[in-house]
Parts: C-alpha cells; sequence; structure tokens
C-alpha cells in the first residue's frame, strides 16, 4: 500500500466513526503501525498521524450534591454503596469484590484487595460508614460478599453471587436524578470526588496517591487542577469587584 491509499483509509475510519471515541481511531493507528514494524518497514510510522491525548479534567462533586446524592436511595444498601464509592474512593470492580471479611470496625480500615494492577492496599472507615455498615449487616445478614446480587440475566432465584456492574451503575445514576445532580456523572466520578475533596481538606498528594492506589503520583497530580486550595483559595474578579463598591 502506499501513502495515499493509507491516508485515504484512515479518513474513512476517521469519516466511518465520527460518533465514535476517539480510542476507535486511535487503535487503528496503532495497529498499523504495530504491522509496520513487524514487517520492517519503519519508515511508515513516521507518516502516520502523532496522536495527542485529550487534557480534560474529571468531574467533581459538590460536598452539598454528595450529601444529596447520598441521601436519594431508599434502600440502605444503596445508600452505602454510594457511601463506599465516595467514602473510600473505590473503583466500581474494588466495590464489587468487597466481602465481610474485608471489614475491620475495630481499626476503622477496610482492606481493598487486588485493586487495580493486583495490589491490595487498606482505606480508612469513616465511623458514620462503621454505623451504617454494622446496622446493614444486622438487617440484611449477607453471607460472604458484602453486597449480594442475582446473577446477570436471571430474574428470579437466590442473591448468591456478587453484585453486578450493571447494578452499581444503575443505583448511581438513579441517585444522581433523584438528586437532581445535573453534571455528567458515572461510578468513578465518587472517586474522582473523593481525591479532590481530600486534597482541599488538606490531605498531602503523596497520602492521597497511596489511598488511590496509583502506581504513579503523575496519575493524581491532576486533582491539583481541580480542587480548589493552595496558599489562597482561587475567586473571581467579580467577588471583589462588588465586595469593594456594593
Amino acid at each position: 500500500m502506499d501513502t495515499d491509499q493509507i491516508n485515504d483509509y484512515l479518513y474513512w475510519v476517521k469519516q466511518e466513526h465520527a460518533t465514535a471515541s476517539d480510542s476507535y481511531f486511535k487503535f487503528t493507528v496503532y495497529g498499523l503501525r504495530f504491522v509496520f514494524r513487524m514487517e520492517g518497514l519503519r519508515d511508515k510510522r513516521i507518516e502516520l498521524p502523532v496522536l495527542k491525548g485529550q487534557k480534560t479534567l474529571p468531574v467533581v462533586l459538590s460536598k452539598p450534591e454528595v450529601k444529596r446524592l447520598l441521601l436519594a436511595p431508599k434502600l440502605l444498601k444503596h445508600r452505602l454503596l454510594l457511601a463506599l464509592l465516595y467514602g473510600c474512593g473505590l473503583r466500581c470492580f474494588e466495590v464489587r469484590n468487597l466481602r465481610l471479611s474485608d471489614l475491620d470496625f475495630d481499626r476503622r480500615m477496610l482492606h481493598v484487595r487486588l485493586g487495580k494492577g493486583q495490589k491490595d492496599r487498606y482505606v480508612p472507615l469513616s465511623r458514620h460508614l462503621v454505623r451504617g455498615l454494622e446496622k446493614y449487616i444486622s438487617s440484611e445478614a449477607p453471607q460472604d460478599w458484602l453486597f449480594h446480587g442475582r446473577p446477570e440475566g436471571r430474574a428470579g432465584g437466590d442473591f448468591d453471587c456478587r453484585y453486578s456492574q450493571r447494578g452499581v451503575q444503575w443505583a448511581v445514576n438513579q441517585a444522581r436524578k433523584a438528586a437532581g445532580i445535573q453534571k455528567p456523572m458515572t461510578v468513578h466520578t465518587l472517586r474522582h470526588t473523593y481525591a479532590t475533596h481530600l486534597l482541599e481538606d488538606g490531605l498531602d498528594i503523596v497520602s492521597i496517591k497511596d489511598l488511590l492506589g496509583h502506581a504513579c503520583i503523575q496519575t493524581t497530580m491532576v486533582y491539583l487542577h481541580v480542587a480548589q486550595n493552595g496558599r489562597r483559595k482561587p475567586f473571581s474578579p467579580l467577588d471583589t469587584l462588588y465586595a469593594a463598591h456594593p
């Protein structure tokens, strides 16, 4: 294939999948680069477009929004699910993988097993969460998984497996609607909010990195661009304009 044919193909991919995510186009380019390297056509790699990652900042909820969100679910199970996602900065699969044996109420610690990168970590449990979890365990009597659910695709039967990813996503989305939150948010938004609020409350960035289970400090540094802290909290000049001239 000559250069024009490659460019025509990439243009077609970009147009055909215009509504899809940029990752589709990215992996098309990476796939071509890999083939060219395998075939020894290293000069072709230079002719492929350079891909720059989008530098977007995470969506973060305010503390009043989090309070409304945690009060929104009718079921205690869903309230605790949201409280763990926010209060411990858990990923979706991490909250689904929680077992009763991971809870240490005496030390007020949560053992997060085999997180991203197959790494364990401990995160603090709020006293509010401990009280809620004790009430939930007493009333629901889970046996193994902290949050049980039915197997995917089965309407009946026993709650004999861990809560599904779709179930967690549904609970978060329903709470968002009930709380009247207009910001676009996913399950991971609560993890972003956890890190940002910790930073704003004065916790150092290295401790936050360890709590999140990040392998690299650069991943955690993004929250420095979101958090409203520093030597002086950022403000709008409109505030000082009208404060000086009421």
